[in-house]
């Protein structure tokens, strides 16, 4: 028989590791005549795509790994695939559908069986027992060939529907359509065997075998399962049973990875160094081995690190490895409720250690949503965390999964949340809808300004101008909201555009055009404000020359933060005319493209300054950056920046 097993990942650059172990486990211990397919989807495909490829295949079972972000596509291709080829067996794995399989089954009548739990050693028992009944899995127990496995004989994890049953039922009561057909006999034909039991990690075979599949794609690698803790909105707390993959399977398999040369691997284990020895083991190797390519990704707890592994971690190659850190939330009711466990003032100390290392991309995690925390609160969660500055600040809303303590608990906190995937919070007891809009708007500016790195010099110079670096976001934001900007594809060159119109009507109540016509006169500080007098308002001239000179300042960082990334094909319109200097050009600039050099007022601050405690002080006469394309940064791929005469 065919079983093609279908992974539908978010993005073309993930792959679906849950698949590859199925079949990777199947063919070592299960049936010799089973023929197993892979097929890896994205949810940008069109449906009518996908089902006519999964079609083609031909296939007897279609195995689906499910998860919030695909669910929706499952679903309907279970349906139109039943329709086009009534005889293929629809099975269905993975968190979506595990913890309510039997509800699953019932809204779901395209459905034969789900998988629940880990699926490696219930997927082949199911081949197993496949190939020996035939094609024909659901046939009537009194016509099942002799020696076939009975649906009562099923293994450990797996939910069905008893299709013999409801043919039984048909065939009793042939008149009695209504009851035939009533949810209550839907629901007493449908079987439960339970989760299966958790696998022995070393059981598993190393799943990738031809690495030109995985070109431009992440590779994902676990070396454990479980998590010791028990995090309430986190399926992982489920099973607190940790389970660890024997270092000498762990290290040679890395070393495949290191060989091949691929340029992530993304350790998916829950809490990857809650075991210290099993952690710095795989950090020393990967140390040890360095191909100078390869990049690994940690989810880790930063306040378990100590100086051994942070004396490791100075010595490592920048962007040998990345660490992802949970925080969620500051304050202390809520982190207790959530049954989180961390020391918050170990937590941020490691991570100011590590970003003093100057290596290592961190990126700190925080949820909105969560019990005990109102829209005030967040504020101060999301301040804390931004006051670290980690390469990211991944900002993201409640989902209250299925099977996870949140989601029992969800009515005692008032937790309103979306019916359908990712059921994403609406509303708590301390937080109301109109509260997580705004704080929506600080997500997709703070993806856009912070967490992209395309304006790093201006979000250092943002916290000088702003009392806070939440205020900036929801402000920002706000703004965006007000001009119908969000739901518009824009440039990189028109979000610098925004930003100053922002920051024209912020620092004076005036439009853009307006705010530019004032330039710097020949002393410092002076500006000729005769043009504003009818928009001055309540300010003293005093007032409008400071805010008009951080105006063009935020100008030229904005142009710094541009040839930062690249030789910028086309000017921006408030950009300096640099026609007259192309003596500077000709002296610099001798190896073309590789190369610019660019005038400026202020020295702002490089990448290693964390924080600005003032703004940079005007220059009369111009400043020349020349950015070298040929010398980035090999975190995060900047110019390297050094200043001419």
């Amino acid at each position: 028989m065919r079983y093609l097993l279908c992974g539908i990942n978010a993005k073309y650059i993930h792959s679906n590791l849950a698949i590859y172990c199925l079949k990777a486990y199947a063919e070592k211990i299960g049936p010799a005549g089973a023929e197993y397919v892979l097929k890896e989807y994205t949810i940008n495909h069109y449906v009518e795509n996908i089902l006519q490829d999964i079609y083609e295949e031909k296939a007897d079972v279609v195995i689906f790994s499910c998860y919030i972000w695909n669910i929706a596509y499952v679903r309907e291709l279970a349906e139109e695939l039943k329709k086009v080829s009534p005889q293929i067996r629809i099975w269905v794995g993975g968190p979506e559908v595990s913890y309510h399989a039997e509800r699953f089954l019932q809204e779901n009548p395209a459905v034969d069986l789900v998988m629940q739990g880990e699926g490696e050693e219930t997927f082949t028992a199911l081949v197993t027992w496949a190939e020996q009944a035939g094609v024909e899995i659901n046939i009537l127990r009194e016509n099942k060939p002799q020696g076939s496995m009975l649906w009562e004989d099923m293994p450990p994890g797996v939910a069905w529907r008893d299709v013999a049953a409801e043919r039984r039922a048909v065939k009793e009561n042939p008149f009695e359509e209504e009851a035939v057909n009533s949810k209550e006999m839907e629901k007493n034909s449908i079987h439960n065997t339970g989760f299966a039991p958790v696998m022995d990690m070393n059981a598993i075979p190393f799943v990738y075998e031809d690495f030109h599949l995985f070109e431009h794609k992440i590779i994902y690698y676990e070396s454990s399962r479980g998590c010791p803790f028990s995090c309430s909105y986190c399926l992982s707390s489920v099973d607190k049973t940790v389970r660890f993959r024997s270092l000498s399977k762990v290290l040679p398999e890395l070393q495949r990875f290191l060989d091949a040369g691929v340029p992530q691997v993304k350790f998916v284990d829950r809490t990857f160094n809650c075991n210290k020895q099993h952690a710095i083991a795989i950090w020393r190797y990967i140390y040890e081995n360095d191909n100078g390519v390869t990049n690994f990704h940690f989810e880790i707890s930063s306040d378990l690190l100590d100086e051994e592994e942070l004396d490791l971690f100075a010595k490592m190659r920048p962007g040998l490895i990345q660490l992802e850190i949970g925080v969620q939330s500051t304050n202390p009711a809520t982190v207790a409720a959530i049954y989180r466990k961390m020391d918050l003032d170990k937590l941020f100390e490691n991570v100011d250690k590590v970003h003093a290392l100057g290596n290592i991309h961190q990126h700190l995690d925080l949820i909105a949503g969560l019990p005990f925390e109102s829209y005030e609160q967040f504020r101060v969660s999301f301040n804390d965390l931004y006051a670290h500055h980690p390469d990211q600040l991944q900002l993201g809303f409640l989902k209250v999964l299925k099977g996870s303590y949140m989601f029992e608990h969800a009515a005692e906190y008032g937790i309103v949340y979306h019916d359908k995937p990712p059921y994403e919070v609406m509303s708590t007891k301390w937080l109301s809808f109109d509260d997580v809009i705004k704080i929506k708007r600080v997500e997709d500016m703070l993806e856009v300004y912070y967490n992209s790195g395309q304006f790093e010099i201006t979000m250092k110079l943002m916290e000088c101008i702003f009392d806070s670096a939440f205020e900036f976001f929801q402000e920002l934001g706000d703004f965006y909201e007000a001009n119908g900007y969000f739901g518009m594809s824009h440039s990189r060159i028109r979000r610098c555009e925004i930003l100053l119109e922002f920051l024209a009507l912020y620092l004076h109540g005036c439009d853009n055009d307006a705010m530019t016509s004032v330039v710097l006169s020949e002393n410092a500080g002076d500006r000729d404000n005769t043009d504003f007098d009818e928009n001055a308002g309540d300010r003293d001239n005093t007032d409008f020359d400071e805010n008009a000179q951080i105006y063009s300042m935020i100008q030229e960082s904005l142009i710094f933060d541009l040839y930062y990334r690249e030789n910028c094909k086309s000017r921006p319109v408030w950009a300096t005319d640099i026609g007259s200097f192309k003596h500077m050009t000709h002296a610099y600039c001798k190896n073309g493209k590789l190369s610019h050099v660019e005038p400026f007022h202020y020295i702002f601050p490089d990448k290693h300054t964390r924080k600005l405690d003032k703004l940079p002080k005007y220059h009369k006469e111009p400043v020349w950056a020349l950015f070298h394309y040929d010398m980035r940064d090999p975190l995060d791929h900047q110019a390297l920046v050094e200043y001419v005469e």
